[in-house]
């Protein structure tokens, strides 16, 4: 299937927001599509960055050094078509019975991306975002949160909401054990939040985990 490119919005230097026509396509927020230019061969998975009932997909990407596929995507232009599969993964957040359940969403880098699609899918839920990023343009689309529920740990500048990790800013700041929490990232990061979090109480039945790189 492919899917006409409505626009790239460049957010830094090496990071851009790709917006595709949406098709009339399903999804449920935190799943993956397979994206790649038409006719190269190569599709990569990413996490959807749009909400649910959003009339156009947007697809948070960093490129990467020698990414095929993360380079080539950001040179289409409006009207191009790219190729698309999907949508994919388990990695979602259902409409929740419960509206008096806290969520903690932690992620760095483009890890921030399903969450965005979780709270503009879900803005009745009690949600707060940790996001760990290395300076403050790293930031992305912050603006687009609710200050008080969004916390940038910006480890190497600062000026964010944290001087610092996200590990470091839990241990400061224990979470409440019912908390549902939600991480995405690099594995290092899953691994090392996760065990604070369960030395913290949260159950490992409230605790899901998605690499994103």
């Amino acid at each position: 299937m492919n899917h006409k490119v409505i626009g790239i919005r460049d957010l830094t230097a090496s990071t851009y927001v790709l917006q595709l026509e949406r098709n009339g396509v399903a999804f449920k927020a935190g799943q993956c599509i397979s994206l790649g230019v038409k006719d190269h061969g190569l599709n990569r998975e990413y996490s959807t960055y749009s909400g649910e009932h959003e009339t156009d997909f947007e697809f948070l990407i960093k490129e990467v050094a020698g990414g095929t596929v993360s380079c080539a995507l950001r040179c289409v232009r409006p009207g191009d078509e790219v190729t698309f599969s999907g949508p994919f993964g388990s990695f979602v957040l259902d409409a929740p019975q419960d509206l008096s359940r806290r969520y903690l969403f932690i992620g760095t880098g483009t890890g921030i991306a399903p969450f965005r699609s979780y709270v503009r899918s879900h803005p009745d839920i009690d949600w707060q975002i940790l996001h760990g990023v290395r300076t403050l343009e790293e930031r992305y689309d912050h603006q687009d949160y609710d200050p008080e529920r969004y916390t940038a740990c910006v480890s190497s500048e600062t000026g964010g909401d944290y001087h610092g990790r996200v590990t470091t800013y839990l241990r400061e700041n224990p979470v409440d054990p019912d908390t549902i929490c939600y991480l995405c990232g690099n594995s290092a990061m899953l691994t090392e939040v996760f065990d604070i979090l369960r030395e913290q109480g949260v159950s490992g039945n409230g605790l899901f985990t998605e690499a994103f790189f």
